[in-house]
């Protein structure tokens, strides 16, 4: 392929922090959220670490000065956050973003991927009677205008940079896609639905879908799988669907004891976190991620993401970037 960015090495690092600076507040401003210090460490045996998918290998250690613990790295903070919700004491239609940053050790490198993770997390407190896709839905069109707000303001000042994002975004279910699509993967259903819409929300991630497959898996114990979904943008630059996004309304008490038995993760119940569910001691949520080098990419219009985040790559990986006139930073 050939490439060029269309900012030199300085300029990129400046939009970097434009690009952060601009999004953060305006997601802030329209979800009403305040941001919080968060970890990057936790304790294991609390239940409060991401499990992802169930199979990602977690990086952890024995710390010097603190006994009979292992420590843990992050690799995101989607139950963390519902524990700060109620520490922090917020009311209603209020809540918490951080930025998460996390090492996950199993991904496997691309274009699109990195072993070093950076988004904002973001919660917030709704009732009982909100948990359902209206709510779902509405969140995802504010979440959507930031980006558009965004993809504008960075146009202001970066001419070069000509905005791609429809005016609005589709929503569709993982199950009307596989029926739209059966004949091709999960993936490439998501590149086609990409394609024709430019940005789509996929919703009802985590279950089985009629065929018996899953369209992608979700932990069991924070995304509620009926009331959840990803962020998609199709990104010409790349010919490919890119995922900008993963949030849902989080369980509540009969979705967490549903989930947990299909998937056999039943001995869950008795940790920390999940006993604050089931005891009703946490608050109802809705809450996710976003990406931050993967919406920098976009807006910026890189072809890898080590353009926007330094991070540690194998030898073909960068000897790929260089015969492409990739600079990784």
């Amino acid at each position: 392929m050939h490439y060029s960015s269309k900012l030199d090495l300085l300029q990129t690092e400046v939009a970097i922090k434009k690009t952060k600076d601009y999004f953060e507040s305006s997601l802030a401003e329209s979800l009403n959220l305040t941001r919080v210090s968060a970890p990057i460490l936790l304790k294991s045996g609390k239940g409060l670490n991401d499990d992802l998918n169930g199979v990602e290998r977690i990086v952890s250690f024995e710390a010097l000065d603190i006994k009979n613990a292992n420590i843990e790295i992050v690799q995101s903070l989607a139950k963390w956050k519902r524990m700060a919700l109620a520490r922090y004491g917020f009311a209603h239609d209020y809540g918490l973003y951080t930025d998460m940053n996390a090492i996950r050790r199993d991904e496997v490198l691309d274009h699109l991927h990195s072993i070093y993770v950076d988004q904002w997390d973001w919660e917030k407190i709704i009732t009982k009677d909100e948990r359902n896709l209206g709510t779902l839905k509405s969140e995802v069109q504010k979440i959507f205008q930031v980006f558009k707000n965004t993809e504008k303001h960075l146009h202001e000042h970066y001419p070069v940079l000509e905005p791609v994002l429809p005016d609005e975004i589709h929503f569709i279910t993982t199950q009307e896609l596989e029926t739209k699509y059966p004949e091709l993967t999960p993936k490439e259903r998501e590149d086609r639905i990409a394609k024709e819409y430019g940005a789509v929300f996929i919703m009802q991630i985590g279950g089985q879908l009629l065929s018996g497959e899953k369209h992608d898996g979700r932990s069991p114990d924070y995304d509620d799988w009926t009331l959840n979904g990803d962020i998609i943008f199709w990104y010409p630059l790349l010919e490919q669907s890119i995922e900008v996004s993963s949030m849902g309304i989080r369980v509540d008490e009969e979705a967490l004891l549903k989930q947990l038995t299909i998937s056999k993760t039943e001995d869950r119940k008795s940790l920390e976190y999940h006993q604050a569910i089931l005891n009703k001691e946490l608050p109802y949520t809705i809450g996710g991620g976003i990406g931050q080098s993967r919406i920098c990419m976009f807006f910026l219009q890189k072809v890898h993401i080590g353009e926007v985040q330094v991070s540690v790559w194998n030898d073909e990986i960068v000897e790929d970037c260089r015969k492409a006139n990739i600079t990784l930073l």
